[in-house]
């Protein structure tokens, strides 16, 4: 970074677009979630803070609730933050701290290098697990713990078969019948996902897999790839498929098909401990990323947050 450092706010018409997703593409911790064609399907009009000339970057996902301005987390955007090279503790704080007053309440996800000193009291870390497939597919499966070789060699008993194209739709109506009674936002999501699965889809950078019992799928996942990682990004999985093994399949089924690539398997979390353990049975190690809270919010509504 340059001695002088001057940090902008810029709105999403005012970006350069080939400038940030350089950045991006650039920087150690670039991550798929922050490109333009990224964000431009899951937040629109998100805004953005900017390092002198595109030295670092981060993006600020907003809305507006009973008129105030606050900075979230969107669906199917699991990390985001500061991005760009030689990420320190001192421009982590120094881009916190020009977040502008005008977001009143701050609760969004930074990224695995963004480290602080100045806001410790405002993070709390976040589990993920990520899988280097850079080995080969006997070294990787080998590194499975018991139990996932279990289900892996259950499932092919149970006549379980692997799909690695599978119509997207099929993956959607077993995830909505997963979160139906659960996500209120369901439909507004699906929406968003339907535009940046096209969107990346155009780009080369998805993979679909099912895993099917006679003619029914009962396991489903979308992987998006870039040129680093693989994001596990949205499941379906059909009620049968809990005894089946079906998931452990579909799972070994992609490491297999991309073991050797200079890749990270990326699980997206978790915090639920029966996720995790599913996700380090693959041999999947933790690199955790901070969440970060700021209420600037008048007291007379502190309450509600």
């Amino acid at each position: 970074m340059t001695v002088s450092n001057t940090i902008k706010h810029l709105s999403r018409k005012e970006i350069d677009e080939d400038r940030w997703n350089k950045c991006i593409d650039q920087s150690d911790n670039g991550l798929i979630y922050s490109h333009t064609y990224y964000l431009d399907c899951i937040t629109p009009g998100w805004e953005a803070l900017i390092l002198n000339d595109y030295e670092a970057i981060m993006p600020l996902p907003w809305r507006k609730k009973w008129g105030i301005r606050y900075l979230y987390q969107p669906f199917l955007l699991a990390q985001g933050g500061i991005i760009g090279k030689n990420i320190n503790t001192s421009i982590t704080d120094l881009f916190i701290r020009s977040i502008p007053t005008s977001f009143r309440y701050i609760d969004m996800m930074l990224n695995y290098e963004n480290e602080t000193d100045d806001f410790t009291d405002h993070i709390q870390l976040r589990k993920n697990l990520v899988l280097d497939l850079g080995n080969e597919y006997e070294s990787l499966y080998n590194n499975y713990n018991t139990n996932t070789k279990r289900n892996i060699k259950k499932a092919i008993e149970y006549g379980c078969t692997i799909q690695s194209e599978v119509d997207i739709e099929k993956v959607i109506d077993l995830t909505e019948l997963q979160l139906q009674k659960k996500d209120k936002s369901l439909k507004d999501n699906t929406t968003r996902f339907r535009s940046l699965f096209a969107n990346l889809k155009a780009k080369g950078m998805t993979k679909v897999y099912g895993v099917s019992s006679g003619q029914k799928l009962i396991s489903s996942a979308v992987f998006f790839i870039d040129k680093k990682r693989a994001y596990y990004i949205l499941v379906g999985n059909h009620p049968d498929s809990k005894t089946s093994g079906a998931s452990h399949l579909l799972i070994d089924s992609f490491i297999k098909d991309h073991a050797t690539k200079p890749l990270l398997l990326d699980f997206e979390g978790s915090d639920i401990p029966g996720l995790a353990n599913f996700y380090s049975g693959f041999g999947a190690e933790g690199q955790p990323y901070p969440a970060l809270t700021i209420n600037r919010l008048p007291y007379y509504l502190r309450w509600l947050k």
